[in-house]
């Protein structure tokens, strides 16, 4: 599960690669959390934007009130999930991130590490949408950061950006076969935990 991330500067950090930013502003972000309104590029035919959707979808099927908003979607089952299915074919996007947090278990403790690229370049997760609001999707972890959680967003390189958004591709056997990046992680403080706390503070290493 991916349940928290840092965006710092998504419309600078972008411009290479999206045609428009709407409604997007260069700030700091750092305890992205869900249900919060955050950057995501999506594809239109005169071009990528950037763009902010709540983290967060509630099928349409859904009784609003009563139904919790999924955040997280897994990619082994994304297309059977009726929540998925439909938004995996035709509505993808993707969310940019500086890295994440993930926490691990360790006895009654949970401790929180947080997940760079090992190039430290952007990460580019793959995402789907349904209206404004729009939902990660997951994989099993790779090895190396495994025994920290056993899930991980899936995340992009930059030149599989527009592979992952042309519809006529099949979204989730293009995730299972690209590359992904490899990654570097550490511990920080537990500040992390309260999500109205965002400071760069929270993505400093913190010793053992």
């Amino acid at each position: 599960m991916c349940g928290r991330y840092v965006i710092t500067n998504p419309v600078s950090k972008t411009k290479k690669i999206v045609k428009t930013a709407i409604k997007v502003e260069d700030k700091q972000n750092y305890n992205a959390h869900p249900y919060q309104n955050l950057p995501v590029i999506k594809k239109y035919t005169n071009g990528n934007t950037i763009e902010n959707l709540k983290w967060g979808v509630i099928p349409s099927w859904a009784k609003k009130k009563d139904f919790k908003p999924l955040i997280n979607a897994r990619l082994e089952t994304i297309d059977e999930k009726v929540s998925f299915k439909k938004l995996i074919k035709l509505s993808r996007c993707i969310a940019v991130a500086d890295g994440f947090y993930e926490w691990k278990r360790e006895e009654k403790n949970k401790v929180p590490h947080y997940f760079t690229r090992e190039d430290k370049k952007l990460m580019y997760i793959a995402a789907i949408y349904e209206n404004e609001e729009f939902c990660l999707i997951t994989e099993q972890a790779s090895q190396n950061i495994s025994f920290v959680h056993y899930r991980q967003p899936v995340i992009l390189n930059e030149s599989d950006i527009n592979r992952y958004l042309n519809l006529e591709l099949d979204g989730s056997s293009f995730l299972k076969s690209c590359k992904k990046p490899k990654l570097d992680f550490y511990k920080v403080s537990k500040d992390v935990n309260k999500p109205t706390n965002n400071s760069i503070s929270l993505i400093q290493k913190v010793s053992d």
